[in-house]
């Protein structure tokens, strides 16, 4: 039947498609959420929430990117250097797994664990037995409000929830045509943390509840000495209703109001993490927001968001399917259907997630970008650094939004703060600094694992510096690069300056012990590994940190004996790109065979995607790529949502666009929640960031010494426009196609520079002048200035 209805739907939306009020920037459904997967996020970059849109009881999710067990004084390290030498050793002896146990046994404080937690949940509970009918709820990205609408008797009632940035408030407005109003009480309520009560929920006046609590040790194991247990992060959560009309009273903890047809609920959560006196900032959150009343409020809302949202904008062919729910959109997909329309709404959620997730200082997003339900979240909800935080911000700068970024920056540089005590203290490296396969709040720097293959890795913050580099690329901020981007870059360098240890086998300098992310080998004695003499991915990020510490150093006009000794370390270090004899990219120091040959880490690939060394002008490493990457796909590679996203970052870049569309279509198949938020699965928000950078990515590159318009444009997608779209050095690039070939392209510069841009076999050096938009033809001619 419901096959028959989408069908009718279709049919109707193609023949009204000229007056149809839908729009392809918002994700709508016909019933409630039931499921937290099914709800929709809010975000003002550090206070949120899931929004179900229940009809007799609704639930807001609240959640705060702050709310952690423990604090910043935990240890930072364990072990000596003399263990690092004897694991080298060992490895040299070809004692595989004993290395495996003694790098975990010696440097690793296993267990630890300490997960993001939920702020709590808002309950409206409404007096009504009614049938509803025209339910619709949605989330319209255009400008992050998410609305609830039905009629109860003939009568219309909405709900319409958004998270404020610029007024750091939630506001929740409910209104009813009908004349007796509504009924409904308000609750907030917080799960209990392994039997323990976290929460204490108390009325200020017949308007107001206010819940407190404290973030306990108790989410996740226990700790061991030598970390004392301490409290964790405080919190508030502040409720407070204006009411045009109608009696509100205190019954029972709970806010009952009666005969209201129309009331402004406002909901603040703050902590000790951002405030001494958290409570005293609700207040003042609470009174400012009241003064401004919806409509201000609204307003001052949209208008913030939408200078950041409006940046970018996407279309691809005419096909409008926005009539239809998402949920049932998705469901056509996986019955083997294509919705071109879909592509566009998921990229737009990416940036909409973003900007709802990690905005100035706010944290960092996390695995799950704000939106968290549990004590324990899976893999804690806390800041992975083999490639989930990465992938988080890999579409902040190319699709505009590189606001968004700082917060990594400012989350770097306390990674680095804790990695110089982390390598000193573990290993025994007095300058530099080092980070490890995962952290949280607090940016421990030290080794957590309690197996090799998955934690003892050492390179969370060289890759992390990419992403310095990288903003300053984008944004051509000197001073960004002078005073953030070059201290970090040279303290990961520093590091791993001191880490290489010569081999007079190969006459190269070799990073050892290494690991390659969450992956293991079959050993010569036919067991399992993890630790070896040498990696790909381990000197591809060692090579780039030097190369762009180099880089960076030269612009500044820094020479000194530091640079000196850097350049000569990285003309002997020892290769990260090595081919085997079937042509693929060896992943360890010899051609081992994979215990998973599918794996989902492309790690070996690092100088592919995100990094930018392999390239078409690099024939045999690019071809060896294409191989190494056929190999994993044909033995189940790419299974988790945020694995194929990083496929199709990776066909982009070899410009396959019918593999890249595959996989897109793969990504809508098996790893999207009816929320359309990326299931690993469970939930991880890396999936959608990796998704909204594969399509960018896929649209402009400008990784090599060019600006590259449409670089992998699959069949499918023959008519299409994006705008806004940020290139290497500034520059704003807008696309316009039809029958798959361009049609026009427009370059905005900040700055009077000579680009060279290419498109198909086309490339052309571009004089662009500051703030002066030129338009392209298909064969890159200046048509207008």
């Amino acid at each position: 039947m419901k096959r028959f209805i989408i069908i009718i739907s279709l049919l109707i939306n193609q023949l009204n498609a000229q007056v149809s009020d839908k729009s392809n920037s918002v994700l709508w459904y016909d019933e409630p959420a039931e499921e937290w997967m099914q709800a929709l996020p809010i975000g003002n970059g550090r206070f949120g929430a899931m929004v179900f849109g229940g009809i007799n009881k609704e639930r807001l999710q609240l959640n705060e990117d702050s709310l952690w067990p423990g604090g910043p004084d935990w240890s930072d390290g364990k072990g000596d250097r003399e263990n690092l030498e004897e694991i080298r050793r060992l490895l040299k002896e070809g004692k595989k797994q004993l290395a495996d146990s003694l790098i975990v046994e010696n440097f690793s404080y296993k267990g630890i664990v300490r997960s993001h937690q939920t702020m709590g949940d808002l309950w409206i509970e409404y007096n009504t037995e009614e049938k509803v009918s025209n339910y619709k709820r949605q989330l319209d990205l255009t400008n992050a409000i998410t609305t609830t609408r039905y009629s109860v008797n003939g009568y219309d009632f909405s709900q319409e929830v958004f998270s404020s940035a610029v007024d750091d408030v939630m506001v929740i407005r409910i209104t009813t045509e009908n004349p007796d109003g509504v009924d409904f009480k308000l609750s907030l309520t917080r799960p209990e943390d392994r039997g323990h009560k976290t929460v204490e929920v108390r009325s200020l006046g017949e308007t107001t509840l206010s819940m407190k609590g404290m973030v306990t040790q108790f989410g996740g194991k226990r700790y061991s000495k030598p970390f004392p247990i301490k409290e964790g992060v405080k919190f508030e959560t502040r409720l407070e209703v204006l009411n045009t009309n109608g009696k509100s009273k205190i019954e029972n903890g709970q806010l009952v109001l009666n005969g209201v047809s129309s009331a402004l609920i406002l909901v603040s959560g703050n902590t000790s993490f951002y405030h001494d006196d958290f409570v005293a900032k609700n207040t003042h959150i609470i009174e400012n927001a009241g003064k401004l009343g919806f409509k201000l409020l609204k307003q001052r809302h949209v208008q913030d968001y939408q200078k950041y949202f409006d940046r970018v904008q996407l279309e691809l062919g005419n096909e409008d399917l926005s009539s239809l729910p998402t949920d049932d959109r998705m469901a056509r997909i996986k019955d083997g259907q294509k919705d071109l329309s879909l592509i566009p709404l998921l990229f737009q959620y990416g940036r909409y997630l973003l900007i709802s997730s990690s905005r100035p200082g706010t944290n960092a997003a996390n695995l799950q970008g704000i939106w968290n339900e549990h004590i324990e979240a899976p893999w804690n909800a806390d800041y992975h650094l083999n490639v989930n935080l990465q992938m988080n911000y890999w579409p902040a700068e190319v699709t505009n939004l590189s606001e968004m970024h700082v917060p990594l920056f400012a989350f770097g540089d306390r990674l680095i703060e804790r990695g110089r005590k982390t390598a000193f203290q573990q290993y025994g490296i007095e300058r530099g600094a080092v980070a490890h396969q995962a952290t949280d709040l607090w940016a421990p720097a030290f080794m957590r694992a309690e197996r090799a293959y998955w934690g003892a890795w050492i390179h969370g913050g060289g890759w992390l510096s990419q992403h310095y580099w990288e903003h300053y690329l984008f944004t051509q901020d000197r001073s960004f690069l002078e005073k953030e981007a070059y201290p970090a870059l040279k303290a990961f360098a520093e590091f791993y300056m001191d880490w290489l240890t010569w081999n007079p086998e190969t006459q190269t300098w070799i990073s050892a012990p290494e690991t390659s992310p969450e992956n293991s080998y079959t050993a010569e004695n036919g067991q399992p590994a993890a630790t070896t003499y040498g990696n790909a991915m381990g000197h591809q990020i060692i090579a780039e940190v030097f190369d762009n510490t180099l880089l960076a150093a030269s612009v500044l006009g820094i020479r000194n004996k530091f640079i000196s000794k850097l350049k000569k370390k990285r003309e002997k270090l020892h290769p990260g790109v090595v081919i085997g004899d079937d042509g693929r990219i060896l992943e360890w120091d010899k051609p081992y065979s994979e215990v998973e040959k599918g794996h989902r880490h492309m790690s070996h690939l690092y100088a592919l995607h995100p990094g930018k060394t392999i390239t078409p002008d690099s024939e045999n490493e690019f071809e060896a790529a294409k191989k190494t990457i056929a190999y994993r796909l044909k033995h189940g590679g790419a299974g988790t949502g945020w694995s194929r996203a990083w496929m199709i970052n990776i066909n982009a870049r070899l410009l396959q666009p019918e593999k890249a569309a595959h996989n897109i279509w793969k990504f809508f198949e098996i790893s999207l929640a009816d929320n359309m938020f990326d299931m690993h699965p469970p939930f991880q928000i890396d999936g959608n960031f990796g998704f909204t950078a594969g399509i960018a990515e896929m649209l402009l590159q400008s990784h090599q010494k060019f600006v590259h318009i449409l670089p992998c444009l699959p069949k499918d997608w023959k008519q299409g426009e994006v705008k806004g779209l940020k290139a290497r050095g500034n520059i704003e690039v807008s696309i316009k196609w039809s029958g798959g070939e361009v049609i026009e392209v427009q370059l905005l510069s900040k700055e009077d520079k000579i680009l060279k841009v290419k498109y198909v076999d086309e490339v052309k050096n571009i004089q662009l002048k500051a703030n002066e938009k030129i338009k392209l033809d298909n064969h890159l001619n200046i048509v207008s200035r």
